[in-house]
């Protein structure tokens, strides 16, 4: 549940932590298996994350309501909007930064850090939109191989994402040795018979 999650507000950012992140330790959350970083962040209209560094972390970047503008030290610069899903590896290391272009409106994201198989690799970048394809069904938005048009990712996970309405169901059966982590971004849902 979300009161569960760390959470602090920073005036220009409101921002919840799924696993340890920042000033929020908890030794109980400290990621899920290569699944290291579930924010779900809240900028303020005109307000942003400014230029900083990363390496060696695939970084997805998943836009519920709002825009969010990403610019980085590869030459990239973009518009991320709902349904829209960010890929960017930052490998040997990459800066970038992140800014909700708007005057009015905020802007509420989920930012989400998977651990990659191997340190080291190229940097890269990569963005698609999943508008209405999943709606009442899981669709794949990221994956290792980028199979069936979703973001690829240098780590061994599937990424799906669903929008479903009161009274629907969705369905997903793990492979043997697959483990798996669902994160409601909006609502209530029942999983496996619990609330």
């Amino acid at each position: 549940p979300g009161y569960e999650r760390g959470h602090a507000d920073h005036g220009w950012l409101d921002t919840y932590h799924t696993f340890s992140f920042a000033d929020y330790y908890d030794p109980e959350h400290m990621g899920f298996r290569s699944l290291r970083v579930i924010n779900e962040d809240r900028v303020k209209p005109g307000a942003g994350f400014g230029t900083h560094p990363h390496r060696d972390m695939e970084i997805i970047t998943y836009v519920l309501e709002g825009s969010l503008e990403h610019k980085d030290s590869m030459g990239n610069g973009s518009i991320i909007r709902p349904g829209e899903v960010q890929r960017l590896s930052a490998g040997t290391g990459i800066t970038h930064s992140e800014y909700n272009p708007s005057q009015t409106e905020p802007v509420h994201l989920l930012q989400i850090w998977i651990l990659p198989e191997q340190r080291g690799i190229p940097p890269g970048y990569e963005q698609r939109a999943f508008k209405e394809e999943k709606r009442g069904r899981l669709r794949l938005i990221a994956a290792r191989d980028g199979q069936a048009g979703a973001v690829r990712v240098h780590q061994d996970v599937d990424l799906f994402a669903t929008l479903i309405a009161r009274g629907e169901r969705v369905a997903h059966r793990l492979r043997p040795g697959r483990h798996a982590w669902a994160q409601v971004a909006r609502g209530v849902v029942t999983l496996n018979g619990r609330l």
